[in-house]
């Protein structure tokens, strides 16, 4: 199954990425390729949509820890919302996200960013 990406530029330095299909191996290279097209220097969040992302493989998995480092070393965060069961229970399995960057909803995550900045 391919992979689509759809993306919504959104204010403050923050992109929202929509996945539908499969990040595996087959996939994964073109995932990261495409987020680096996205990504500019005033990025500091991505938020990855995981609503219609049928399937994630241990290559997906990698394409996501890749993007979290990039954006972690320039003071920016990946965080993840929306996640279609079956990702969940990756995640979970896994444990390759922690929980602070994993959302139930994108009002969730917002609620939980502006709590953030408040505190700073």
């Amino acid at each position: 199954m391919p992979l689509e990406i759809d993306s919504l530029e959104l204010s403050n330095g923050r992109i929202t990425c929509f996945l539908n299909g499969s990040l595996d191996s087959n996939t994964a290279q073109d995932f990261d390729q495409r987020i680096l097209e996205l990504i500019g220097p005033n990025t500091k969040t991505v938020v990855l949509d995981l609503k219609d992302l049928k399937y994630i493989s241990s290559a997906g998995l990698r394409s996501f820890a890749k993007l979290r480092r990039q954006l972690t070393g320039r003071g920016g965060q990946a965080v993840f919302v929306n996640l279609s069961p079956q990702v969940e229970k990756v995640f979970d399995i896994v444990k390759a996200i922690p929980l602070r960057e994993v959302f139930s909803s994108t009002a969730e995550m917002d609620n939980y960013l502006k709590n953030v900045q408040e505190n700073v």
